[in-house]
């Protein structure tokens, strides 16, 4: 699906999703701090919402938690310290863990190097 000026980021609380909810379906990519004030993460969720048809295309999903009080799900598999940027295959795995914010660029060239997602380009009949 060719990227739109449409594209809508798919943005969750940590609090509102499960980490199965997107098994199979979508590429969780977790923002986590211990606070929404800090810099890191508002400029990683800056950086995210200025791009989202790069990761629509991707079948990306943003979860956020700066609650560490919340103890989310997320949170309790994870095991983030302070500013973490996870990025989680579509088969569960954890694929890429960034201490520091991470370009919409970057991201979708990690996401692109996956074996699921070489399989989807593969069978898309698009080059990479």
């Amino acid at each position: 699906m060719p990227a739109t000026a449409a594209a809508v980021l798919r943005e969750f609380d940590a609090a509102a999703v499960a980490p199965g909810d997107f098994l199979w379906t979508a590429r969780p990519v977790v923002v986590f701090a211990d606070t929404p004030d800090d810099p890191a993460f508002r400029e990683q969720m800056q950086a995210l919402r200025s791009r989202p048809g790069m990761l629509a295309e991707r079948d990306v999903v943003v979860i956020t938690d700066a609650d560490p009080a919340a103890a989310s799900p997320w949170r309790r598999q994870l095991h983030p310290r302070g500013f973490s940027l996870v990025v989680i295959d579509k088969d569960g795995q954890v694929k890429q863990r960034k201490p520091a914010p991470w370009d919409v660029r970057e991201i979708s060239r990690a996401i692109d190097k996956f074996p699921l997602r070489r399989q989807e380009i593969g069978r898309a009949g698009l080059a990479p």
